[in-house]
């Protein structure tokens, strides 16, 4: 029996396959506007989340510089980040590392 490399073009679609099922983000980024009670009120009113935990978000933003706020397929952070400008808050989509 004989071991055989994979060719590259075998390589390049298994590391686009790991990129494309990595996860993206949604993260929100601290800015000097918005009122920390006010992007409390966007992640409760938004995304549904409990008071608790959009205050842990809202204070991971003002004190980390940003928060990962939701998780999930590309268009679906797209969306959010969408109506994140909406709200007035600075947004982005990033993947995430597998």
């Amino acid at each position: 029996m004989s071991l055989t490399m994979p060719d590259v073009d075998e390589r390049r679609d298994a590391r686009l396959d790991e990129r494309l099922a990595a996860p993206w983000m949604t993260i929100v980024w601290d800015d000097p506007v918005n009122l920390m009670s006010y992007v409390t009120y966007v992640f409760q009113s938004y995304f549904g989340y409990s008071r608790p935990r959009a205050e842990r978000l809202m204070r991971q933003v003002n004190d980390e510089g940003r928060a990962v706020v939701a998780t999930g397929p590309r268009e679906a952070m797209e969306r959010h980040v969408d109506a994140l400008h909406g709200y007035g808050l600075q947004a982005t989509v990033a993947q995430s590392t597998p």
